[in-house]
């Protein structure tokens, strides 16, 4: 509770005065609201699952829905890699203007033949692609994902990671993303607006 208004009128005048000087900068132009698309996603250079080189220049033309992951993950992962399964079940032909691919976040375990036998469980449409440390740090950034090691007791290590599916269009340009919660019906639904 103010006691002496009096007292706090010079607070007001300043905040109103950088209130009001923020407002004839902004002008005539919205403040906030952003029309450029997002900046993500780029070139890359890595391995699929066959160690086959891919670049983005590979997808052209292709609508890819990228996913961020690792191999040796218990749970968050494989549950994505099932939801994507089961939009792709859900488009039928549409589908087939769509690529999924897993990029590894652990490149250190996740070899192109790790990937091969991984993503065969989840059906053959799957591009696993991996790299050297370098290349898949490139990559994490062109896509501004979150990706460390954590140190589990008794050794070793499993890796915490972002978990986000982006949705990239077939001249390589981001268009959205989802996540994985919304199951695969839901999943298949919003794809089907886009292809």
């Amino acid at each position: 509770m103010i006691r002496n208004p009096i007292a706090f009128a010079p607070y007001l005048i300043a905040l109103a005065a950088v209130i009001g000087g923020l407002l004839s900068y902004a002008g005539d132009k919205e403040v906030g609201i952003s029309t450029q698309p997002a900046a993500i996603g780029g070139d890359f250079a890595l391995v699929d699952q066959t160690g086959a080189p891919r670049t983005a220049e590979d997808y052209r033309g292709q609508y890819l829905l990228v996913y961020f992951g690792f191999t040796y993950c218990p749970d968050v992962c494989p549950t994505t890699l099932a939801v994507i399964s089961g939009a792709l079940e859900r488009l039928g032909p549409a589908g087939a203007r769509l690529t999924p691919i897993f990029v590894s976040v652990d490149p250190a375990r996740d070899t192109p033949a790790v990937l091969k036998t991984y993503l065969a469980g989840f059906g053959p449409r799957f591009v696993g692609l991996t790299g050297s440390d370098a290349a898949i740090d490139a990559i994490k950034k062109e896509y501004r994902v979150y990706a460390v090691r954590a140190p589990l007791d008794g050794g070793g290590y499993t890796m915490t990671h972002s978990n986000t599916l982006y949705l990239m269009g077939p001249n390589g340009k981001f268009i959205t993303h989802f996540d994985e919660t919304l199951g695969p019906e839901k999943l298949a639904d919003a794809l089907r607006k886009y292809l």
